[in-house]
């Protein structure tokens, strides 16, 4: 009965296999906590000293003592982008080179030993502490101790953003200023380095100063940021946070001004980039034009000499006798040679001269001279009266305010152009008209189109 059937025998739990199954089971788990990655921290106590260097703990016995989840843990170990977190009993904060939690009466820094930024997390720490000892009168504006953890670490975010942008602002300067001077491939690639640095460096300040710009915009969080007061049992508003709100606005601040200097030092680079390609362009322009200019000679040459070839075949011109011969054909050739590149150097330079307007008038069938120049009066003028007062920029107007004003008044000058030549054709046309009706008739009369003009003027 049980031979043929295709169920699979339960297995109980005090069989050999499902015991060995279990042990590797434990065991597994075992050497995943052995092998837990573990976090250095140093940490401060609420007086400022230091009660314990380069400790190291697990990521669960973080979680489990200051009440933590495994993603704000994730951010702190793997994330670069920077950001504040609030939780209802520690700040959470990832700033550049700094990793900090704070709570109401201890701060823990996660160590960045061996790295590139451990000098300056070792002047932080020198800084938090001496933070964390001032100790103020109550009732004085003084800060509470989460509030002066905080103020520490956006000194040294901004200390350390300000030195940076110092190192990365005078090259970039220096390299500018060369480029006026004299344009060099090798000031070319320098600029090219520091651009990337100086590129790379705004997109840190940026993000930066919107981790606190965000942070500035949730009135909960903010409120939630007093930890001392929700250790003690105090409940604030959600409107209630001046303190930390001026705090985050001085030092956001200091960033934006970093991003707007960072940023108009990409745009000087910029255009810079810009002047040297139209100089650079300038330059291949002139030198294509040099080498036209020697084709053309070189072609009026050939013209020449043509017919110098012509009279070198071995051929009876009847010119040998002549004594005038040899002259009329030197004289021939050097004048074709002269009016071949004569010519070619007036139409090299008709096409040099280029135009924003009435390019292509002479295919579009405008002939004579006036009627050109009057097409060209005609078309506006980039100096033109009517023009420069729509350029001009109103106060507080931007660029596509600018234009799309530009636009609509470049329309309406065109209808009012179009206007005055419908009035002054229907004022052609009744003239026209009026003329013909006065012109007397076969008899000698006035026809009787006439008639109403005349009562009109007697009357």
């Amino acid at each position: 009965m049980w031979k043929n059937s295709t169920t699979p025998p339960i297995t109980s739990f005090t069989d050999d296999g499902a015991e060995g199954n279990l042990f590797n089971l434990g065991r597994t788990l075992a050497s995943k906590t052995l092998d837990e990655p573990r976090l250095r921290c140093t940490e401060f106590d609420e007086n400022g000293n230091v009660t314990l260097v380069n400790g190291e703990f697990r990521k669960s016995e973080l979680i489990a003592k200051y009440g933590l989840l495994n993603r704000d843990l994730r951010k702190i170990d793997s994330s670069v982008l920077p950001h504040i977190l609030v939780r209802p009993s520690t700040i959470l904060i990832s700033l550049l080179h700094l990793r900090v939690l704070i709570k109401a009466d201890r701060v823990l820094v996660f160590d960045a030993y061996g790295s590139a930024d451990s000098y300056t997390q070792s002047v932080f720490m020198y800084d938090l502490e001496g933070k964390l000892r001032q100790r103020q009168a109550p009732g004085s504006g003084a800060l509470p101790y989460e509030l002066r953890a905080l103020e520490s670490v956006l000194i040294s975010v901004t200390s350390g953003l300000e030195s940076e942008f110092e190192g990365v602002r005078d090259p970039v300067v220096r390299v500018l200023r060369a480029l006026e001077e004299d344009i060099d491939r090798d000031k070319l690639r320098h600029l090219l380095v520091y651009s990337k640095k100086l590129g790379s460096f705004e997109q840190k300040a940026r993000l930066v100063r919107d981790a606190i710009d965000d942070l500035l915009e949730a009135d909960d969080d903010l409120a939630a940021m007093y930890l001392s007061d929700r250790a003690q049992g105090k409940v604030r508003a959600e409107n209630d946070h001046q303190e930390v709100e001026m705090l985050l606005e001085s030092y956001h601040k200091i960033c934006d001004e970093i991003v707007q200097a960072s940023g108009n030092l990409v745009t000087a680079i910029r255009n810079t980039e810009e002047v040297v390609k139209a100089i650079l362009d300038a330059n291949r322009n002139s030198l294509m034009l040099l080498d036209l200019k020697f084709s053309i000679g070189t072609l009026g040459l050939a013209a020449g000499t043509l017919v110098s070839a012509l009279y070198g075949m071995n051929l009876k011109n009847f010119i040998e006798e002549s004594d005038l011969g040899f002259g009329a054909v030197s004289v021939t050739c050097f004048i074709s040679s002269i009016i071949v590149s004569l010519y070619g150097l007036a139409k090299l330079r008709k096409v040099q001269r280029v135009r924003m307007w009435g390019e292509g008038m002479d295919s579009a069938g405008i002939g004579p001279l006036q009627n050109r120049n009057l097409a060209l009066a005609n078309r506006g003028n980039w100096r033109s009266d009517a023009v420069e007062p729509m350029l001009a920029g109103l106060p507080g107007e931007g660029r596509s305010e600018r234009l799309r004003r530009f636009k609509e008044a470049v329309k309406s000058n065109a209808a009012k152009g179009n206007s005055a030549t419908d009035a002054a054709r229907r004022m052609a046309n009744s003239q026209a008209g009026r003329t013909s009706s006065q012109t007397p008739g076969k008899n000698g009369t006035k026809t009787e189109d006439n008639a109403p003009d005349e009562t009109t003027s007697k009357a």
